[in-house]
């Protein structure tokens, strides 16, 4: 046969290795709704469990909320449970429609289209709006997706230091020679929850006539004064070209994604994107679903205000005890380990104390670099965070990491 004996046993020692090293990657079975509070299956087999869900995306806590499951039920009675086409052909129904016009209202764009997920629209924008008389500059810590988006794309590709203003216009200034020079860049960066400084960045690009493409699914919905996203918050809206972001975290956290932005670029993803034209139309229960999240943040802050409380108290709560944060206002906090397999272990450890996370490593993030990612959300209660806390003081007393910096953890663990 083709997969042969030896090629079993090959990828079993493979795998046997990522187990020994400690570095095994587990799939967490969890039996509830997605909330503060969650019933996981515990690896024993014993009966699933109720822990407090630290990791998840859910920013806003709608992804259990019942007017948006009451209104994902109705949009399954009213037009069906999925499209069984892509959009061109015979996917698009009115609801589409009618959330990209809301989705463009609220992100002060100009267009948007949507896409089965933001992956999706990563992997095909760059691709449908420059070629090979253009360059790509992104920021070296952008998310994978749009890593992976770029290397379908002609352009040229190039990068500047992480936030590094100074480089970035040094390589705006090398690259002016080409067509169009796009700055890509993450709003919120997934893994340090540090937000790219957009007012900056907008200003370099009308300065050397340069576009301004922003993933913002780790903002939209809770960052800035009304939950817009990373262009808000900075005071750009309106000057930002192309926006990606998704409704599979803060807004609702089913799955979908879109590329918003200038007109004649979303027109060009309509035509030649390719996920978009060789994808199933995202679900008519997750439109409608996604439609009553935005009617339900564009009435109140609340939740945004709430999240902001929750991950201020949060962060003084890990400060406080002696842990090593990444600093930033955003709710994602990342708990600094920087030794892979002690992030495993102390991940494990929380979770037999009730509290779930998990530890993030290479590749996910630069060796050495090993953490916990918290995340906040506007589910969270104080009693909650209390919880947890205590679960991290008592497992990092265990670990002996309370109040050491990074040299002394890794002199203590290695990297």
């Amino acid at each position: 046969m083709a997969f042969s004996q030896a090629a079993r046993d090959w990828y079993h020692r493979e795998l046997a290795g990522i187990r020994d090293a400690g570095l095994f990657k587990e799939e967490r079975f969890i039996h509830s709704l997605q909330d503060a509070d969650i019933e996981v299956e515990f690896p024993s087999g014993a009966k699933p469990a109720s822990v407090i869900n630290l990791c998840a995306n859910n920013y806003l806590g709608l992804s259990s909320h019942p007017e948006v499951i009451a209104a994902a039920h109705e949009g399954l009675r009213h037009r069906g449970y999925g499209m069984s086409s892509v959009r061109f052909i015979c996917g698009t129904q009115d609801i589409h429609r009618e959330l990209e016009r809301k989705l463009t209202a609220f992100l002060g764009t100009e267009d948007t289209l949507l896409f089965p997920s933001c992956m999706d629209a990563n992997a095909g924008v760059f691709e449908a709006v420059l070629n090979e008389q253009d360059v790509m500059i992104a920021d070296r810590l952008v998310h994978a997706s749009i890593v992976d988006g770029m290397r379908l794309c002609k352009a040229m590709q190039d990068t500047y230091k992480h936030a590094d203003m100074g480089h970035l216009e040094e390589k705006l200034v090398e690259h002016q020679d080409k067509r169009f020079r796009l700055i890509i860049t993450d709003g919120v960066f997934s893994m340090d929850g540090d937000l790219a400084p957009l007012d900056e960045i907008v200003a370099l690009a009308e300065k050397h006539n340069a576009m301004v493409f922003v993933d913002d699914s780790h903002a939209s919905g809770y960052i800035g004064k009304t939950g817009r996203g990373t262009h808000e918050h900075f005071g750009v809206l309106g000057r930002i070209d192309i926006i990606t972001t998704t409704l599979g975290k803060a807004l609702g956290g089913a799955s979908g994604g879109c590329v918003s932005g200038r007109a004649e670029l979303v027109e060009m993803c309509r035509q030649r994107a390719r996920p978009y034209l060789f994808s199933n139309t995202v679900a008519p229960v997750i439109v409608s679903g996604a439609l009553k999240v935005l009617e339900l943040i564009s009435a109140s802050t609340e939740r945004r205000d709430k999240l902001e409380a929750n991950t201020v108290y949060w962060r003084k709560l890990l400060t406080d005890a002696g842990f090593d944060i990444k600093k930033g206002s955003s709710s994602i906090v990342p708990v600094m380990l920087y030794n892979a397999k002690l992030a495993q272990d102390v991940a494990r450890d929380l979770f037999a104390e009730g509290i779930y996370v998990v530890g993030f490593f290479f590749p996910v993030v630069a060796k050495g670099q090993a953490r916990i990612r918290t995340q906040l959300s506007a589910a969270h209660e104080k009693h909650h965070l209390d919880r947890a806390i205590a679960a991290f003081i008592k497992v990092g007393t265990k670990y002996d990491i309370l109040g050491k910096n990074k040299a002394e953890i890794i002199a203590k663990y290695g990297t």
